[in-house]
């Protein structure tokens, strides 16, 4: 057998090297799926968020932010670097690169702030900070941004990869669902709440109504009650049937424990 050539070995590290960083990110994903998918709350989740990423790379700055009406402004709703701040609304003129991603609903990538056309107008203040890169993916359900994964590093700090920007399109992704089914549950306890509870006499009018609808569709014989008076011993006994009925309509509406 031939030995192997230094190409060759340079191939399989480098193949080895990729195998073990998808298993990490197989195993950060199914970790985010835990955490995010386990709450309804929409600060738990975007903090969860940001919290893997930046553990995970090492970022300078990893927040989610949130889309408002027109793109001009947006919501920081989770940062790695500081937990603590949240729901906090930004002018989008301060971050070309997240409107653009929002706007386009599409991957933005500045492998160097210092050439990059798009931040020309905030470039001082960026290379002031040593920022080296910046990469926005965008949060997307049913075809439009609702929100972005900010991505920025110092310029000794990590580059993103391809395989690294698949997964955090697949984080965006996760992120974007779990964000849904958070939005659908509130707006469920807000019309709950608007509705408030029944009162025990709404209640027992339903059940009545749905006894009476009830008696009459069973009992479906014509009944010629005109002139056909009731004896006093009859009047007693529907009397003590009504009573009877209305107790087990009261008993019937009562709330299920």
């Amino acid at each position: 057998m031939e030995p192997s050539s230094a190409p060759d070995i340079e191939r399989l590290q480098q193949r080895v090297q990729e195998l073990e960083q998808e298993r990490r990110h197989l195993v950060a994903v199914v970790e985010m799926l835990h955490a995010i998918t386990g709450t309804f709350e929409v600060p738990d989740i975007v903090q969860s968020v940001v919290h893997k990423l930046g553990e995970m790379y090492g970022l300078d700055r990893c927040s989610v932010f949130l889309a408002e009406k027109g793109n001009r402004t947006a919501r920081l709703m989770a940062t790695y670097e500081d937990p603590s701040l949240s729901n906090h609304l930004v002018d989008l003129e301060r971050y070309p690169e997240i409107r653009q991603a929002l706007e386009t609903n599409s991957s933005v990538i500045i492998s160097d702030v210092g050439e990059d056309a798009l931040v020309s107008g905030v470039r001082g203040a960026l290379m002031e900070r040593g920022i080296r890169a910046i990469s926005v993916v965008p949060i997307s359900w049913r075809g439009a941004a609702v929100g972005a994964i900010f991505l920025r590093t110092f310029r000794d700090g990590p580059t993103f990869s391809p395989i690294d920007l698949r997964f955090v399109h697949v984080v965006a992704s996760l992120t974007a669902k779990a964000l849904r089914t958070a939005w659908t549950f509130e707006k469920i306890q807000k019309r709950s709440a608007a509705a408030g509870p029944a009162s025990d006499r709404d209640r027992q009018r339903a059940t009545l109504l749905a006894f009476v609808q009830k008696l009459l569709t069973d009992f479906d014989e014509p009944v010629d009650v005109e002139g056909t008076p009731l004896s006093t011993a009859q009047q007693e006994e529907l009397e003590r049937l009504t009573g009877m009925a209305l107790g087990v309509v009261a008993r019937e509406a009562r709330p299920q424990a």
